[in-house]
């Protein structure tokens, strides 16, 4: 079979059987929407995958060489350092194709899942103010530069939601003995941030973090105490501390708390925190890469894409009505 023939077989539509009821419809979506306008791109991708393997070879060689002739027989490191830089940008230009076609391929997928759902997605979205609010209540920490991507922002019943990525550096400046300066960025934060509005106020601030070890004893800020878990099993994963006490057992159900624990993996990070505050709740898992399209040295139209993405979503989605199911358990202020 020629590789056009491969690009226009028949594909498989994803398995939806491990997702909510409400996703029942997105296999239509993926076999008339989704997989079309990949199909389309496939010999793209492949002419692509070949140019950027080619080029990981030639590059290696010429590091390779460059090693061998810099170091062995001429003595010269420079020599060395020199050609592995080429070699490097060589494999670097290898790939400009197949990485603009993954930015490509994000659109051609994340976005009609999201227009189904009602859901507003931005790969490139600016600034995301929100992230103010989650240094607030403390689930991220200082920076001195940002940088955000893959804003995706919708409703889930009466809950408001968006979920964005960010990379936080810190400015750091250092003096040798000799006085000279040198400044430097500090990754201090790279992962997912989710932020849930409730529309309606929690009575205090609670904050959920993972055992810290020692470093417990620092507690979660001023006026906040440690809560009991319902769980002992989550009281080794998680560290709570609250401003009041009732709240947070009617908030932090198991559910709600092994909902947290799946989330990091789902969301392929760790680290998680979060916060309820005001009206809102805030979650931040360090690492992981949401709404990536997969390898692009397979086919295009694999199904396995659709059903990772639907996974992110589902998980949100579950979140939001687990957090919502303990509010309503809420009794009224005394």
């Amino acid at each position: 079979m020629s590789e056009r023939d491969k690009a226009s077989a028949p594909g498989t539509s994803p398995s939806l059987g491990d997702l909510p009821p409400e996703f029942a419809d997105f296999g239509r979506l993926y076999d008339e929407e989704i997989r079309p306008s990949l199909v389309a791109r496939e010999l793209e991708r492949i002419a692509a995958a070949e140019r950027a393997i080619q080029t990981r070879w030639a590059g290696g060689a010429i590091i390779l060489v460059g090693a061998g002739v810099g170091l062995a027989l001429l003595k010269m490191p420079a020599v060395a350092i020199i050609v592995a830089i080429i070699g490097f940008g060589v494999i670097g230009w290898g790939n400009m194709g197949i990485m603009r076609l993954a930015g490509e391929a994000k659109s051609l997928i994340v976005e009609p899942i999201a227009s189904k759902l009602n859901l507003y997605f931005t790969a490139v979205p600016g600034d995301c103010e929100s992230i103010f609010r989650h240094k607030e209540v403390g689930v991220v920490p200082g920076w001195d530069r940002s940088k955000y991507e893959d804003l995706l922002t919708g409703r889930r019943g009466m809950v408001d939601f968006e979920l964005f990525e960010a990379h936080l550096e810190e400015r750091r400046t250092t003096t040798d003995s000799k006085g000279r300066t040198q400044t430097t960025w500090v990754t201090v934060f790279k992962g997912q941030c989710l932020r849930f509005d409730f529309h309606k106020n929690f009575y205090g601030r609670t904050l959920i973090t993972r055992d810290a070890g020692f470093f417990n004893r620092f507690g979660g800020g001023k006026g906040m105490q440690r809560a009991a878990l319902e769980d002992p099993t989550f009281e080794k994963i998680f560290e709570v501390y609250t401003t009041d006490q009732v709240e947070s057992r009617y908030l932090l159900t198991p559910d709600l708390m092994q909902k947290l624990v799946d989330l990091e993996g789902v969301f392929r990070g760790g680290k998680l925190k979060a916060a309820f505050d005001g009206g809102e709740m805030f979650i931040t898992v360090q690492g992981g890469n949401l709404f990536e399209p997969g390898s692009m040295f397979k086919p295009l139209d694999s199904a396995d894409r659709v059903h990772e993405l639907l996974k992110d979503f589902a998980a949100v989605f579950h979140l939001i009505d687990a957090v919502t199911a303990g509010r309503s358990r809420l009794p009224p202020p005394s």
